[in-house]
């Protein structure tokens, strides 16, 4: 467990009407884990990934794995 406060961001590419997630990458260096909640619930559960699945998971997302998110649900 660490003191450190996330300081959370969404992404630039998040314009989708405020169903997107925020993430919290300063916490990389002193804990190895990614932060993950959802923008809409601020104070409700955080997911807190290993640095290097979230770091797999984005670069998956930038090559198409996952396909679009248009009408998709």
């Amino acid at each position: 467990m660490t003191t450190e406060t996330p300081h959370w961001f969404t992404s630039s590419y998040s314009n989708n009407g405020g169903a997107c997630v925020e993430v919290a990458a300063n916490l990389i260096a002193s804990c190895g884990v990614v932060p993950v909640r959802d923008s809409k619930n601020p104070h409700g559960p955080v997911l807190d990934l290993p640095a290097h699945a979230f770091t797999t998971f984005v670069a998956e997302v930038k090559t198409g794995q996952f396909g679009t998110a248009k009408g998709t649900r």
